[in-house]
């Protein structure tokens, strides 16, 4: 969040207002959510197009589409970033073109379950290693554990497929702390814009290469653009304000919201019922993201008590 022309909230720390439990923290919390459900909603129709285009080449559009639209957002002026703005821009391009193709290709070997189990070691590691309370080591562990439950992963001797999945979760956890920098570093949205257009540069050859090989319809085209704007444009512009105001260690137990939207909007859209064991894993997620929204504030102050920034 700017504060005035070229500066930013200190490196180390989110915003005051999120540290103190003000406004800035439930900002950050509602992007979290409306993040989530748009990413939910993007990828179940963007799977109406994968009949048609297959996953590379609905994650190929998604690029594109997520790339004009951030650049017309953010309308970066690239010649004049420096080199320290230069590569965590570039990271972030990277990472985000690797991210949803590892994890479609993963969830087509191994299963939605076990491929969502293993993206969410991701951000779960980064909540772990920057938790400095016990109270959020448990929160983390808690939310970890109903994602498990609520994925219901199957064992599997695919381990193309697990490998996927796990660099599926470097993916997310490099995506928090780079988005992050990446929000500290340039102004207003520059950043994101920029790093979502190399990456729709980096699936030009990918994206050709899917369209020659298969024909295209306009339907699948637009299932494709719209998961583009859904599941790529929304989070990525609402994961990099959120991580202005909220610490990474939180941003990454948070992160456990996704499947209990997912299984919500499967109850909502497609009528896809729940059972107790499903409701109980989704109470625990609730609880241990309550429980970190409402102590974040706490763990700040001690943490500048303890001479040190808050976790970040």
């Amino acid at each position: 969040m700017k504060i005035s022309a070229g500066e930013h909230r200190p490196a180390t720390a989110p915003a005051a207002g999120a540290r103190d439990g003000g406004p800035e923290r439930l900002a950050g919390v509602a992007m979290m959510c409306g993040s989530g459900l748009s990413n939910q909603l993007g990828a179940a129709t963007g799977a109406l197009a994968f009949p048609v285009l297959g996953p590379a080449g609905v994650v190929a559009v998604r690029q594109w589409v997520a790339g004009v639209v951030l650049l017309a957002v953010g309308r970066p002026s690239v010649r004049a970033f420096t080199w320290r703005q230069w590569w965590p821009v570039v990271s972030l391009a990277a990472v985000f073109a690797t991210m949803n193709l590892s994890l479609y290709t993963a969830i087509d070997r191994v299963g939605l379950g076990l491929a969502v189990t293993l993206e969410f070691l991701g951000p779960l590691a980064v909540a772990l290693a920057s938790s400095r309370r016990a109270l959020d080591l448990g929160c983390a562990v808690t939310a970890g554990a109903a994602v498990a439950v609520l994925a219901r992963p199957r064992p599997t001797t695919d381990y193309g497929g697990i490998a996927l999945g796990l660099l599926a979760a470097v993916c997310w956890a490099s995506y928090i702390l780079l988005n992050r920098t990446v929000g500290r570093r340039l102004p207003g949205v520059q950043g994101s814009a920029t790093a979502a257009a190399l990456s729709a540069l980096f699936y030009v050859p990918v994206g050709i290469t899917v369209l020659v090989h298969r024909t295209p319809t306009a339907g699948a085209l637009g299932y494709a653009a719209v998961a583009g704007v859904l599941s790529s444009a929304v989070p990525f512009l609402s994961d990099l304000l959120a991580l202005r105001r909220v610490p990474a260690r939180f941003f990454g137990v948070f992160m456990s919201v996704n499947p209990v939207l997912a299984a919500l909007v499967g109850l909502v859209v497609l009528g896809q019922a729940l059972g107790w064991l499903e409701w109980l894993a989704i109470t625990a997620i609730v609880a241990a993201n309550a429980a970190s929204v409402l102590t974040a504030g706490r763990g700040a102050s001690t943490g500048r008590r303890g001479g040190g920034p808050g976790a970040t």
